[in-house]
């Protein structure tokens, strides 16, 4: 029975679905419906876990984070959509969320699990910059600048603005899954050890065009068990975000209640939907892949970026209000501290326990500050 789990839980996810959706949910039924959304998260991370498997990696740890950014922005939108000015500051919020857990809180566990199994944890710090990098650009540009610019008033863009960014998002993102995937593939996969000293790649691993020869995955894929996994994997994100959008009132009051400010709620969110990605690195992370760690954590934290930002370019064409992207002080505080933490982390290709502490504070701090602004 429970091998057959993967495949009963995305559809009754679709049943609960259909039988509360656009009605108020009493706290208990919300709660219970809470308990299905986590089991249908956990479903999506199996079946991507099984296309990963599949296809090899890189390309596995995009499926997931292309997934897990769909029901990000699906969510944002929907919600924009729907509460129309008190939603004003949701995409900032949610997306600077994402980064700060995935920057910190997930990067944080996710070396605390790996420095289990040794002393010292080494990843490729070729493929952790280049992730680094793009993430920290992106936000910058997204969240940082509109606080500075003086074309329109308040954090935000204007139109030509917003319309730049979302190119720029859009383009470096794109560039940066043609590297990832393409030529220098090599540099985001595990070296295999943990031991200070063995090469990253030797010439017999690494082509003379530059891509990784990954015996592994050399043989022709099954393409029927392929297609039932990304079919399931397809109705369990619509589970997610029609559970996850017809939970979110529940949310609302539930942070109302407890006297948090209403930007939380873009942590609640990015929490809900970072789930499937922060439990597939921990699991990486536990078998002592590390790379792929940071492949599945960096990587959802880029898509959040490069794909909600164009995404909500688009939409504010039909949405009433205003977008507020810009951070404010406290936030660009914890964006910088946050950079120059992981320059420090990811520059030797080797981290500790004690880099794992300084991210784990980092995320701890977020939290704090999110809760008492």
């Amino acid at each position: 029975m429970t091998h057959r789990l993967p495949y009963v839980v995305p559809f009754l996810g679709l049943l609960l679905l259909g039988a509360t959706w656009g009605r108020d949910l009493p706290p208990f039924a919300a709660l219970l419906l809470a308990l299905v959304h986590v089991g249908v998260v956990m479903t999506a991370v199996t079946h991507a876990e099984e296309i990963a498997h599949r296809v090899g990696e890189p390309f596995g740890t995009l499926v997931l984070a292309l997934a897990v950014t769909v029901i990000e922005v699906a969510l944002i939108v929907t919600l924009m959509v729907t509460e129309g000015d008190k939603a004003a500051t949701l995409a900032r919020d949610t997306v600077f969320a994402a980064v700060m857990i995935v920057s910190n809180g997930i990067v944080g566990v996710c070396l605390l699990l790996a420095a289990r199994r040794t002393h010292v944890v080494r990843f490729s710090e070729q493929g952790a910059y280049a992730l680094f990098g793009t993430v920290i650009t992106l936000a910058t540009l997204s969240l940082v600048m509109p606080t500075f610019t003086q074309s329109s008033d308040g954090p935000t863009f204007t139109s030509s603005q917003l319309a730049f960014s979302a190119v720029a998002s859009a383009t470096v993102y794109g560039i940066f899954v043609f590297v990832q995937t393409r030529r220098l593939r090599w540099m985001f996969l595990d070296t295999g050890t943990d031991l200070a000293g063995e090469r990253e790649a030797t010439l017999a691993e690494v082509g003379l065009d530059g891509r990784f020869v990954d015996d592994e995955h050399e043989g022709p894929i099954e393409l029927r068990p392929l297609l039932v996994s990304v079919g399931l994997l397809l109705v369990s994100l619509v589970a997610v975000v029609g559970l996850a959008k017809t939970l979110s009132p529940s949310i609302e009051d539930a942070i109302v209640w407890a006297g948090a400010p209403q930007s939380f709620v873009g942590v609640v969110i990015a929490l809900m939907v970072l789930l499937p990605e922060s439990i597939a690195a921990f699991r990486a992370a536990s078998r002592g892949e590390m790379q792929t760690s940071l492949n599945l954590a960096l990587g959802s934290g880029l898509a959040s970026i490069g794909l909600t930002i164009p995404a909500i370019a688009i939409a504010s064409i039909w949405l009433d209000g205003e977008i507020r992207l810009g951070l404010g002080s406290t936030g660009i505080v914890l964006l910088a501290l946050t950079a120059a933490v992981s320059i420090l982390t990811f520059g030797s290709g080797r981290a500790t326990v004690l880099q794992a502490t300084h991210h784990l504070v980092l995320f701890a701090a977020f939290i704090y500050f999110a809760l008492e602004p």
